[in-house]
C-alpha cells in the first residue's frame, strides 16, 4: 500500500510509511480505557455549525460549537503573523545558568563561581548523575538518513528542540524533540514504540506527530512545524513593551485562548489520553489559530505506569500521590488561565497550588465569576473541580460574556445548556417563580416519559409524577419542583434529603458527579416559605459549582432582595442584565432595587438596559417616565413627557400617566422649582401654572369618560374641577 502523504514516495509497512513515518489516513483508533472492547473513540475533530447535534463519521467526532473560531466571537484576538522558520532558529543556542538542574535531584547545576562560568556539561556534585545542556544535534546532521537538522528552537525538559528538513517529503521543514537520551538501545527502541500511538492522534489544534526516530542511541519525535508565537511568548513581548513590568492579558482575551484550546483535550480525553503539562509554552498562535505543541508527556490512561511530566506552578497537587487524571489536566488549564490574566508573582512557590487572595487582585474583585471558575479549576480536591474539558469550556463561555459586557458595555446574549430561559415577565417585587429550572438530562431513563408531560398544573403534575414507570432522579427531582410550587415544601424537602443521600451513595460506589440541583430545589424551597436568608447559601453553592451561568446570579439577587440586602441583590441583578439584556427581570429588579436605595439615576440606568425587541420594553419605559416624574426638576418632567410622545401607548395608560406628568409638574411650579423654564413645554402645553392646570384638567376628564363605575366617574369629575384654573366665567 502507497503512502497517501502528498509528496511522499514511501509505502505502508507495518502499519506506517516506511519514509514518512506516518500512519495511512485511516486508521484503527487507539482502545481507550473505560470503553467496551470494540467500542473506540474518534480520532479526529471538526466544527459543526452551533445547535447542529452530535455526529459521528468513521473515527471523526463532530459536536456542537459556538466557539468556532479564535475570540469565540467575541473577541478581538491580534494576529501572529507565520514565523519563517529560518527566522526562528536560535544563533548562539545556550541555556541560562538559573534554568540548569541535575535530571536525577532537581540540584541546581552549571552555574558560575567566583567570576568562573559554569559548565555546560559535567556531573552533579550531589547525586554524581551527568548532565548537559550543549545542543547534541549540529547543523547539517542527518538524523536517521532523513531529517538534516537546521539549528536550535529552544530548550525544554527533554533537551533541545531542532529544526529540520525532511529530505524525504519535499523539504518540508519539522521539529525534532528529544525523548530519551539513554546508552541502552533496547530501551531506546521500546520507548519509541511505546509513544508511536501519538501518530494517530489528529486534531486541527494539536501538533502533528509525523514520525519517531533513533539516532545515536537517543530518541526523537517528529512533529509538523508551526510557526508562531507561545502564549509565553506573547506574554513576554508585552513585559518588555512595558519597561520590564509584568503586563498580563486582557482577561477576555486569555479566556478566549483557553476556550481555543479545550476542545483539544477533550478530543485527548475521550482519546484516553491525558496531556499533563499544559502551560504558556505548550501552545503557540500562528496568525489566527492555536495549536498544542508538545505531545512528549502525553499519558495513557489505560497504562498508568507510563512516565508523569509537568511542570512546578501548573501541576496539580495529588500528582505524586495519585497520578494523573482529567482534573489534573483541568488543573494546568486553570493554572495557565491565571498565569496570562494576572501578574500571578509566586505561583511557583508561595501560590504553587493556590491563588493569592481574591482582594488583593483587582481583576478577581471587578470579575468575580472569574475567580470563582479559577477556585474550581484548581480545587484541592480533584472530585470538586470540572469533570471535563467541555463542561470546564461551558462555563468559562459564560465567564466571557460577562468579562465583554462589562468592559465593552454591550450585552452578550447567550442560551444556557443547564437551565430554562427565565420569565421575563414585570414584576412588583422579587418573584421566585421567574426563577428558570434545571434542563432534564437527556441520559436520563425518564427523559421521554418527563417531555410527554403537557400539564402546568402542579397538583396534575403531581399525581403524574408519581405514577412514572421508572422513578429516576430526574422525576423526583420534577417531583420536587411541583411539590415547592404547590406550597408542599416539608414533602419537598423530604424529597430532596433522598436525593441527596441516594447521590451520597452514588458517589461512593461509582464516583457520581454531586447534584447542584439539589441545592438549586433547596433554595427554591425556603423561598417559596418566604425564608430568603436561608436561600441564599444554597444559591451560593450552585454559584460556585456554575461560574458561568447566570441563573444561579438570577437567583442570589432575588434572595438578596427579598432579605432586604439591597446592595449585594444590586449588584446580581447588575451583572445579570448587562450580560443578557433580554432577562428583562433582572433589569427591572435592578431598578427596584436602585429605588429603594434613593438611586433615581440608577433605576432610570436599568430601565435603559432592557431593548426595544422585548415584550417588556413598554413596561420599562412607562415605568422610566413614572421615575423621571419623581425627579424634583421640571427639566425631568420634561424629558418623561417627550419619552411618553414617542411610545405607541394609548387609550386609559396614556391619559394616566398624562395626568401623573401634569401633576408633577404643576405641584414643582406652586413649590417655584419651574422658574426660568416660560418658554419650556410638557406634552404640547406651556409650563405656566394656568396651561398646566388646563392640562390636568384634560387628563382627570379624559379618564373620567373611561371610568368603569359612576363612583370613579364622579370622583374624577371633582378632581378636574379642582385642577381647573379660576375663571370668571
Amino acid at each position: 500500500m502507497n503512502c497517501e502523504q502528498p509528496g511522499c514516495t514511501g509505502k505502508i509497512v507495518d502499519g506506517y510509511c516506511d519514509v514518512c513515518g506516518l500512519a495511512p489516513t485511516r486508521t484503527t483508533a487507539l482502545p481507550v480505557a473505560g470503553h467496551p472492547k470494540g467500542v473506540q473513540p474518534p480520532a479526529s475533530s471538526m466544527t459543526v455549525a452551533a445547535g447542529a447535534s452530535a455526529v459521528q463519521t468513521g473515527t471523526t467526532r463532530t459536536r456542537p460549537s459556538r466557539r468556532s473560531r479564535l475570540g469565540a466571537g467575541l473577541v478581538e484576538i491580534p494576529s501572529v503573523p507565520f514565523r519563517d522558520p529560518a527566522d526562528a532558529v536560535l544563533e548562539n543556542p545556550t541555556v541560562p545558568e538559573s534554568r540548569r538542574f541535575c535530571a536525577g535531584c532537581d540540584e541546581p547545576v552549571g552555574r558560575s563561581r567566583d567570576g568562573t562560568p559554569g559548565r555546560a556539561a559535567g556531573f552533579c556534585r550531589k547525586c554524581g548523575s551527568s548532565f548537559s545542556f550543549e545542543p547534541k544535534l549540529q547543523r547539517g546532521e542527518l538524523v536517521a538518513g532523513q531529517y538534516e537538522v537546521v539549528g536550535c528552537l529552544a530548550h525544554g525538559g527533554m533537551g533541545w528542540v531542532y529544526l529540520a528538513k525532511d529530505r524525504n517529503v519535499s523539504d518540508r521543514w519539522v521539529v525534532l524533540k528529544g525523548l530519551l537520551n539513554a546508552g541502552d538501545s533496547d530501551a531506546t527502541a521500546a520507548a519509541l514504540a511505546e509513544r508511536r500511538f501519538l501518530a494517530e492522534v489528529e486534531h486541527d489544534k494539536i501538533v502533528k506527530i509525523y514520525n519517531f526516530v533513533e539516532h545515536e542511541s537517543a530518541g526523537y519525535i517528529v512533529m509538523e512545524y508551526v510557526g508562531g508565537q507561545s502564549l509565553k511568548q506573547i506574554l513576554a513581548a508585552r513585559r518588555d513593551a512595558n519597561a520590564g513590568e509584568p503586563d498580563p492579558l486582557p482577561a477576555a482575551q486569555a479566556i478566549a485562548y483557553m476556550l481555543e484550546i479545550l476542545p483539544a483535550l477533550e478530543y485527548l480525553h475521550d482519546s484516553g489520553l491525558l496531556f499533563c503539562d499544559f502551560k504558556l509554552d505548550n501552545v503557540i498562535q500562528t496568525q489566527h489559530s492555536l495549536k498544542l505543541i508538545d505531545l512528549g508527556g502525553v499519558y495513557r490512561i489505560a497504562e498508568p505506569s507510563s512516565a508523569v511530566f509537568g511542570t512546578v506552578g501548573y501541576q496539580a497537587p495529588e500528582i505524586a500521590a495519585a497520578g494523573p487524571s482529567v482534573a489534573s489536566d483541568l488543573f494546568t488549564v486553570a493554572r495557565t488561565l491565571a498565569v496570562l490574566s494576572i501578574d500571578f508573582r509566586g505561583y511557583q512557590s508561595t501560590y504553587r497550588f493556590t491563588l493569592p487572595p481574591q482582594e488583593s487582585v483587582a481583576l478577581f474583585m471587578r470579575h468575580d465569576s472569574l475567580y470563582r471558575l479559577l477556585l474550581r479549576g484548581t480545587a484541592p480536591d480533584p472530585d470538586d473541580r470540572f469533570r471535563s474539558a467541555d463542561e470546564m469550556a461551558d462555563q468559562l463561555y459564560g465567564v466571557l460574556r460577562e468579562v465583554v459586557a462589562e468592559s465593552e458595555g454591550r450585552p452578550v446574549p447567550g442560551p444556557s445548556h443547564l437551565f430554562t430561559p427565565p420569565l421575563r415577565a414585570r414584576v412588583e417585587g422579587p418573584d421566585w417563580r421567574i426563577l428558570p429550572r434545571p434542563l432534564v438530562s437527556s441520559d436520563d431513563a425518564s427523559a421521554g416519559y418527563l417531555a410527554a408531560i403537557a400539564t402546568s398544573d402542579p397538583q396534575t403534575m403531581i399525581t403524574q409524577l408519581r405514577a412514572a414507570p421508572d422513578r429516576t432522579v430526574e422525576v423526583d427531582l420534577w417531583l420536587t419542583a411541583a411539590l415547592i410550587d404547590s406550597d408542599e415544601g416539608d414533602e419537598a424537602q423530604q424529597l430532596l434529603d433522598a436525593i441527596e443521600a441516594k447521590k451520597l451513595l452514588d458517589a461512593i460506589e461509582s464516583e457520581h458527579p454531586r447534584e447542584w440541583r439539589v441545592s438549586w430545589y433547596r433554595g427554591l424551597a425556603e423561598m417559596a416559605r418566604a425564608d430568603a436568608d436561608r436561600a441564599v447559601p444554597h444559591f451560593t453553592r450552585v454559584y460556585h459549582e456554575l461560574p458561568g451561568e447566570l441563573a444561579p446570579k438570577l437567583a442570589l439577587a432575588l434572595a438578596c432582595e427579598s432579605a432586604g440586602a439591597l446592595d449585594d441583590a444590586a449588584r446580581w441583578y447588575a451583572v445579570v442584565s448587562r450580560t443578557d439584556s433580554s432577562v428583562t427581570s433582572a433589569s427591572f429588579g435592578l431598578a427596584r432595587c436602585r429605588l429603594e436605595l434613593g438611586d433615581h439615576d440608577g433605576a432610570l440606568s436599568a430601565y435603559e438596559q432592557i431593548p426595544d425587541s422585548s415584550s417588556g420594553y413598554l413596561d420599562a419605559q412607562t415605568a422610566r417616565i413614572r421615575c423621571l416624574a419623581e425627579q424634583p426638576t421640571i427639566d425631568a418632567v420634561i424629558a418623561a413627557g417627550e419619552a411618553l410622545q414617542a411610545l405607541p401607548i394609548e387609550g386609559e395608560k396614556r391619559d394616566q400617566i398624562t395626568a401623573e406628568l401634569f401633576e408633577a409638574a404643576l405641584g414643582l411650579t406652586l413649590d417655584g422649582q419651574a422658574a426660568g423654564n416660560g418658554g419650556a413645554m410638557l406634552l404640547g402645553r406651556p409650563t405656566s401654572e394656568r396651561d398646566l392646570r388646563l392640562g390636568l384638567e384634560h387628563s382627570y376628564r379624559a379618564l373620567a369618560r373611561r371610568a368603569g363605575t359612576r363612583g370613579e366617574r364622579i370622583r374624577l369629575v371633582d378632581q378636574a374641577n379642582r385642577a381647573r384654573p379660576r375663571t370668571w366665567t
